[in-house]
């Protein structure tokens, strides 16, 4: 499906309902615990959280879904990409966090794993600007765990 030339009412629509449905109790203390505790530095680090018995696993969960179900949207031409990402660019920095061992994380977990976030970060303008953002803070975390920085 091609993507949306423009935004239309439709997607603002979406776009204010995937805003309400971050703002649940449980999605955002998902995302808190998260987004601030989990910074893997290492493949290890990053493939642990798939285990059920890893503290962040549930909240591993409920945000990577939730951001896979987000930018699929995208993906699929139901919302324009680049007005999604001007509000929704959380996902991309925890793909941002996966990304270096994206294939050791789809061996582990599947193969769609993150296919979306992906999608997102390198098909859209707006995804590839945020993702880039992203990934040096990603890339700054490895580096200093490797004694570079």
């Amino acid at each position: 499906m091609p993507l949306k030339d423009t935004p239309d009412y439709q997607d603002a629509d979406l776009v204010l309902r995937l805003y309400d449905m971050r703002r649940e109790a449980v999605m955002r203390e998902s995302r808190k615990a998260l987004i601030a505790g989990w910074v893997p530095a290492t493949q290890e680090e990053c493939l642990a959280i798939t285990s059920g018995d890893h503290p962040l696993n549930a909240a591993y969960r409920q945000c990577s879904t939730y951001w896979e179900m987000a930018y699929g949207l995208v993906k699929h031409g139901i919302v324009h990409g680049d007005y999604m990402l001007e509000s929704n660019g959380e996902g991309l920095l925890i793909y941002s966090r996966v990304e270096p061992w994206l294939a050791a994380l789809r061996e582990k977990s599947g193969p769609f794993a993150f296919a979306n976030a992906e999608w997102v970060a390198t098909h859209t303008e707006r995804g590839k600007v945020v993702a880039a953002r992203f990934r040096a803070r990603q890339q700054a975390v490895m580096a200093k765990a490797a004694g570079q920085g």
